[in-house]
This record gives structure tokens, C-alpha cells and sequence, in this order.
């Protein structure tokens, strides 16, 4: 997904919207998959009417300009939405640290992932919150978000419940102390006896 196309599909939702009306949707709703902030906006909507995917077609006061999507753009929409497969986001930098928690005492790693662990309980309580919010909400954005929604709201508990086994898996990893090293024992040498000299007036 781009900035891009997540104009393109608001557009096509609304028929026709100014640069705020677009930042108050990303705020209600997109925000939570692709935040984007007003300069990014509007420079993307330059970029899409240079490129005749999108048209001004509305100027009132205080600047504001209103935009619709042309054909060309519908038919890039219709391109992305169900000929372009998803970008797969193998970057991982939760992951990426995992590798090298070992370079840090098992404590200090454990706290880590008992972090991870807290934050994604906070965004799960947050989804939960956004979906009674738009529990009256209709329309298109809202059905297909709350689907979006119901995603965010099953991968907060699978992390949290992966951080969690995660840092249950690290009890028990630090070493032993090491005992120091007893002094070796000397063996004390007993002498042989002798034998017993026989003398000739024995016999």
C-alpha cells in the first residue's frame, strides 16, 4: 500500500474532497495502518494531479481546493486494489533485535519482552475502544475498516502472547555461578614397612 493509493481509494469513496477533508479521514480511520501528516498529503495530491489521476475540481474560500478522481486514476485504483499483490514487509526490527538479546543479561532481556508484552496489551485496549466507537458507523470505509480492525485487534494478542512465552523462555538461562576452586588435596604418603629381617639363630 502508498500514499498514493489510499487517496485514490478515499476519492473514490467520496467523489470529491479537499486536502483537510482527506487529513480528517486519515485521522479517524487510516491513521491506524498508514498515518500520513498534512505536508505528505498535499504534496501527494501535486504529484496525482500532475500525473492526471486526480482533477481540481472545486475552488472555494480560504483556498480550499476540491479533488475527484479521473478515469485514469479509477483505473489505477482497480490496478493496485486487485492485480498488484500485497508488498511483503519482511523488515522486522523487533525481530532483528531477538538475535542479539543474548549480548545483554537474561534480565534485562526479559524486561524487553514483558515491555512488548505492555505495549501491545495498550494497543489491544485501544482497537477495543476504537471499535465500540464505530460501532454505528456505515458505509463502505467503515464495513471493510472493521475488518482491518478485527486484524489489529488478533495480532495485539498474538504478540502479547508471544512476548509473554518469549520471556518465560529466558527463565533459567543465566549461568550458574561458578564456585571457586577448592585447594587440592595433598596426599600424605604413609612409609612401606620394612621387612622383617630374619636372623640366622632362628633356626
Amino acid at each position: 500500500m502508498s500514499l498514493r493509493h489510499a487517496v485514490l481509494g478515499l476519492l473514490a469513496l467520496r467523489g470529491e474532497a479537499s486536502g483537510y477533508d482527506l487529513l480528517q479521514i486519515f485521522k479517524e480511520s487510516l491513521d491506524n495502518v498508514w498515518p500520513a501528516t498534512q505536508s505528505q498529503l498535499y504534496t501527494e495530491l501535486g504529484k496525482l494531479t500532475q500525473a492526471q489521476l486526480v482533477t481540481l475540481v472545486a475552488a472555494g474560500g480560504r483556498g480550499r481546493k476540491g479533488y475527484a478522481l479521473t478515469d485514469a486514476g479509477r483505473a489505477e485504483l482497480g490496478h493496485w486494489l486487485l492485480e498488484e499483490p500485497p508488498t511483503a514487509l519482511r523488515r522486522n526490527d523487533l525481530l532483528l533485535r531477538l538475535f542479539f538479546l543474548g549480548l545483554v543479561p537474561p534480565e534485562q532481556a526479559q524486561a524487553f519482552l514483558h515491555a512488548r508484552a505492555h505495549a501491545a496489551a495498550a494497543l489491544h485496549q485501544d482497537l477495543r475502544q476504537l471499535r465500540q466507537t464505530l460501532a454505528d458507523e456505515h458505509g463502505p470505509l467503515a464495513e471493510y475498516g472493521r475488518l482491518a480492525l478485527e486484524w489489529g485487534l488478533r495480532f495485539s494478542v498474538m504478540q502479547r502472547d508471544w512476548a509473554e512465552w518469549a520471556a518465560d523462555q529466558l527463565r533459567g538461562t543465566s549461568p550458574p555461578p561458578r564456585e571457586s576452586p577448592r585447594p587440592a588435596r595433598v596426599r600424605e604418603r604413609r612409609p612401606h614397612p620394612r621387612p622383617a629381617r630374619i636372623s640366622a639363630n632362628n633356626n
